[in-house]
């Protein structure tokens, strides 16, 4: 693979909200400045580690539903993140061996372990882009996208705890919009966004320590939330906290140990 930015300079002054998660997931692909600041959220936010985890497979299995029930044969997942197995197109293949997946980061060490999101069926394709959802189109006319996806054909469109690094300045919904038109009827919206609703004064202390560290948050109510699925039909159970959005077994965490509001849409 070649990419113009693949020798590009790892930052490791200033902690890096990818490593961060992949510190709250047990990960070993971060830095010392990553594991203090992910351990300053966790003295503030213990349920950082549970939110972590049931982001992973709210992720899991909202992709196995629309592999499944909805006939999603492709994905673009934005924010990719450090890989953990197992990773989305690991899931999708196993439901179905032909599905395609491209995945899209702006963090160089994504980039540096982007083989392990390559390892792709025989049938199906995968590729890694490195790219910004705030620049949307940039993204979307990538031509390792064009070499994956058909955009003529439903894709799912996946934005797992990526949109609240998106502030309210950014324009996140116009974001959601711009990548959503670009795709046809059939395909679908899979997000997740932390959210304040639960506990705010903890959640305000989780946005300062962001902000300090230099990575702007905009943790979202689930009316904010919602507001990414309009125009959308949302598959039950609507927009509702991670771990209740069908699982696989009785939920044993708490709401706001949680504190993850996630949702599912198809484009009519």
């Amino acid at each position: 693979m070649t990419n113009p930015h693949a020798a590009r300079d790892i930052d490791t002054s200033r902690p890096h909200s990818a490593r961060m998660y992949d510190y709250y997931l047990g990960g070993k692909d971060h830095f010392e400045v990553d594991k203090k600041a992910a351990e300053t959220v966790a003295a503030a936010y213990p349920g950082i580690f549970v939110c972590a985890r049931e982001n992973r497979a709210f992720m899991h299995r909202a992709t196995r539903v629309l592999a499944q029930e909805h006939g999603i044969r492709q994905w673009l997942d934005i924010g990719t993140g450090i890989p953990t197995e197992p990773n989305l197109h690991q899931v999708a293949q196993a439901a179905v061996p032909e599905a395609r997946v491209v995945y899209a980061d702006n963090d160089p060490l994504v980039l540096k372990y982007a083989e392990r999101l390559m390892r792709s069926t025989p049938q199906g394709r995968t590729t890694y882009i490195e790219a910004d959802v705030n620049n949307p189109d940039a993204l979307l006319s990538a031509p390792e996208l064009a070499e994956v996806l058909d955009l003529d054909r439903p894709v799912a469109l996946s934005l797992n705890a990526l949109m609240h690094f998106v502030t309210d300045a950014q324009d996140p919904y116009g974001i959601v919009n711009r990548l959503l038109a670009a795709l046809p009827s059939g395909s679908a919206l899979a997000l997740s966004h932390c959210t304040p609703d639960f506990d705010p004064d903890t959640w305000q202390k989780v946005t300062d320590i962001y902000t300090n560290a230099g990575t702007p948050v905009r943790f979202r109510t689930q009316k904010d939330v919602a507001r990414f699925f309009d125009g959308l039909d949302l598959l039950e159970p609507g927009i509702t906290v991670g771990h209740r959005w069908r699982p696989d077994d009785e939920p044993s965490a708490s709401d706001a140990e949680v504190s993850l509001w996630t949702g599912v849409g198809i484009k009519p």
